[in-house]
């Protein structure tokens, strides 16, 4: 299993949550559901892109991001702030989908947001949510 580290911040979490584990529990779950949602859309920009791909991109890790800092989740909030950055960078500057270095830097933090949810996963399994 990969370090807990940075993977939730469970005392602030529960500070966001008004000390209510079970509420934080419920929304850890949604998290994950919303995030594997997200990552499957993601995946499926990547292995088609069009000239929306930079913007689809962007407001799905967006989604991420956002949840992710209201639950304290770092890792995730981190991945998918660097994935979101370079999409909104890319798409901002009328970058071309076709240019393969660009698509093989967005796919790198694409698998840098999926080790986080890798991580997230498996945070979540060790304290049964």
């Amino acid at each position: 299993m990969a370090s807990d580290e940075g993977v939730i911040d469970w005392d602030e979490a529960m500070q966001q949550c008004g000390d209510d584990e079970e509420f934080l529990r419920e929304l850890l779950d949604d998290l994950r559901s919303e995030t594997d949602t997200q990552m499957e859309k993601m995946a499926e920009v990547l292995k088609t892109p069009d000239d929306s791909c930079f913007v689809q991109l962007m407001r799905a890790a967006h989604v991420i991001k956002g949840a992710a800092s209201n639950l304290m989740c770092g890792q995730l909030r981190k991945g998918a702030a660097d994935l979101e950055t370079l999409a909104n960078t890319s798409s901002k500057e009328d970058k071309d989908y076709k240019d393969e270095e660009l698509m093989k830097s967005l796919k790198e933090k694409f698998e840098a947001l999926e080790e986080a949810v890798k991580n997230y996963h498996e945070y979540l399994e060790k304290v049964d949510v």
